[in-house]
């Protein structure tokens, strides 16, 4: 009687060994065979996110997942790939090329607040009022229009933040340059 074995995986960490045993014709002639029986085991997929997936991860990130939600989902609809060495060396080196780009904007927005803060103070002249007050305000489109005018340089006046400015004297405007970088300029207002 000839058994033959399963084959099995390498992978597996728990294997459950049985012997059986039986006796036929008399106590000498024994037949024994072995069963393996193999835990189940979770089959799971490293994979490159080529999307982002709702409750699994942003574009670009690496996930283990289930090997069926992987075939039956995500591969079809193309929103992942399976990692390969070389899908891992073209990650790493986009990876790079950001941080690269990431420094260089910061770099040029840290030397642009420099420029601003070297420069001085800016004049703004409105209509005057009686006492210190000026007629309307000075506003982040004023602001923008003499930075672009004395330096020329265009500044998005979304990034300016003006105090309110409805009298003479001296104010300091901050321009957001970057989410690291501030630049704080001096602001000063006459009346005619």
């Amino acid at each position: 009687m000839a058994s033959t074995l399963p084959s099995l995986s390498s992978t597996s960490s728990s294997l459950l060994t049985h012997t059986f045993t039986a006796n036929s014709n008399g106590p000498n002639k024994s037949a024994g065979f072995l069963v393996f029986a193999q835990k189940k085991t979770k089959k799971i997929r490293k994979i490159i996110l080529k999307e982002d997936v709702e409750l699994l991860g942003k574009k670009g990130s690496l996930v283990d997942v289930r090997a069926g939600f992987y075939r039956n989902f995500l591969h079809p609809t193309g929103k992942a790939s399976i990692v390969t060495p070389q899908l891992l060396k073209e990650m790493k080196v986009e990876e790079e090329r950001i941080d690269a780009e990431k420094r260089r904007v910061l770099e040029e927005a840290q030397q642009l607040a420099l420029i601003f803060e070297t420069v001085g103070a800016f004049k703004v002249k409105r209509k005057g009022g009686k006492g210190k007050q000026i007629f309307g305000s000075v506003t982040a489109q004023d602001l923008v229009d003499i930075i672009k005018a004395q330096l020329q340089r265009e500044v998005d006046k979304r990034i300016v933040e003006l105090p309110e400015i409805r009298e003479t004297g001296e104010y300091i405007a901050e321009l957001k340059l970057h989410p690291e970088v501030t630049a704080r300029v001096k602001v000063n207002v006459f009346a005619n």
